[in-house]
């Protein structure tokens, strides 16, 4: 689901992190080198092709613009993808430091870490971490300590909420399927608050680990064989690589699914921040970092609102009707 495409009546709510308000004048040029010269080069650590990721690195060049900085003129990205295989990582940014770049920028513990073992002085400037103090990547969120910082997307808090959201819209669900990549660091967490929040609810949890891509279709047939009713799919860089095949496969088997974000376009329903904001907001640490801040004393940002979407399309096609309820709490509505 996204709330840009042409189809259905759209709304959105602002995220409303405490963004860090940067100076918006645009860096002078080093008298040294030529004006048309890229001042500075950016590595991005990703899960997807740019292609697939082009809402959230458009995004972020949004946010480079609007603190003064015009690309090929103020800087360059260095882009590296995954492609969906978290061991990737460790190389992709191994092969940045030896550019050698001047900032990282990555999304989602794996690449974090990944960045971090490579580096102890480049600045990396994470998106969408869900524990940054329990992954290792920052000593608090208030002082990280070293040259990592950025946003947090409060991952695996609110989860519960999920849970909450496909009670309210199946009262009479019994069993819940929940999707997630165990051997992702930050996972099993999140698996723990998320079974936790079912049983709270009379749900029965079933997991459905899936560590590549052809443990999808796989999961799905267990999530059917076992009855489950509902399915949580968990976002990482598996499923992240993998949305179109997810939300195909949740049709196929007539599967309501919520999701943790609206990049799964076609999903029934996702809960999450709103990750495109989050890489505008990133263009923020890059610009108070070029400008002699040290990571190490920024603070990690924390999202404070949340979006709820749902298509109603995806609604019709499963026969289901979505409660009034939840159709006014909605930020996003595909029709």
């Amino acid at each position: 689901m996204r709330s840009d495409g042409p189809e259905g009546a759209m709304t959105r709510r602002a995220f409303l992190g405490g963004a860090l308000v940067g100076g918006l004048a645009a860096p002078l040029a080093a008298v040294a080198e030529p004006p048309t010269r890229p001042r500075h080069r950016i590595g991005m650590v990703e899960r997807t092709s740019p292609t697939a990721n082009a809402a959230n690195v458009d995004a972020f060049r949004r946010g480079m613009r609007e603190q003064g900085y015009a690309e090929a003129q103020a800087f360059v990205l260095e882009y590296r993808s995954a492609e969906g295989v978290d061991q990737r990582f460790p190389g992709l940014a191994r092969e940045l430091v030896s550019r050698p770049v001047e900032l990282i920028v990555t999304r989602g513990t794996p690449a974090a870490l990944a960045a971090k073992r490579a580096t102890e002085t480049i600045p990396v400037v994470m998106i969408g971490v869900g524990d940054p103090v329990g992954s290792g990547l920052v000593a608090s969120l208030a002082h990280p300590g070293r040259n990592v910082t950025g946003l947090s997307a409060a991952v695996t808090e609110i989860y519960p909420k999920r849970v909450q959201l496909l009670r309210e819209l199946l009262p009479r669900a019994a069993r819940i399927g929940m999707l997630f990549n165990m051997s992702n660091p930050a996972l099993p967490a999140q698996w723990r608050v998320t079974e936790s929040a079912a049983r709270a609810l009379a749900l029965e949890p079933l997991l459905l680990d899936v560590r590549k891509v052809d443990d999808l279709p796989v999961a799905f047939v267990t999530a059917a064989r076992h009855r489950a009713d509902a399915m949580i799919v968990g976002l990482d860089t598996l499923t992240q690589a993998n949305q179109a095949l997810i939300v195909e496969l949740a049709a196929r088997h007539r599967l309501p699914a919520i999701y943790a974000s609206t990049e799964f376009v076609g999903g029934l329903i996702a809960y999450g921040v709103n990750y495109p904001e989050m890489y505008r907001q990133a263009a923020t640490y890059a610009h108070r970092i070029f400008r002699g801040a040290r990571p190490a004393d920024l603070p990690v940002q924390e999202p404070t609102a949340f979006e709820l979407a749902i298509d109603l399309r995806a609604a019709r096609a499963l026969g289901l009707a979505v409660p009034a309820a939840l159709l006014l709490r909605a930020d996003v509505l595909v029709e």
